[in-house]
């Protein structure tokens, strides 16, 4: 493939690099630490298996969802 004067692999290389700083960004903004019990917004608790599968939880399901939401409709892709 004819990719002007860029080095074999370069733009694959550039792909990679996006997704990679993509990923990271993502991890960056995982909760972490010690899970709350209770939701920090309504105060429901919060059951052992949530806690347990993800590290520093602060909100419920509901609570989480409607967070979920409303940065969904954000405009971001």
């Amino acid at each position: 493939m004819a990719v002007g004067w860029a080095r074999d692999g370069a733009i694959q290389a550039q792909i990679d690099a996006t997704i990679e700083d993509g990923v990271q960004r993502i991890r960056s903004r995982l909760p972490a630490g010690e899970s709350l019990t209770h939701c920090e917004a309504c105060d429901t608790m919060i059951p052992e298996r949530r806690r347990s599968a993800i590290p520093g939880v602060r909100l419920c399901i509901g609570c989480q969802a409607e967070k979920e939401a409303q940065t969904s409709s954000s405009g971001f892709n």
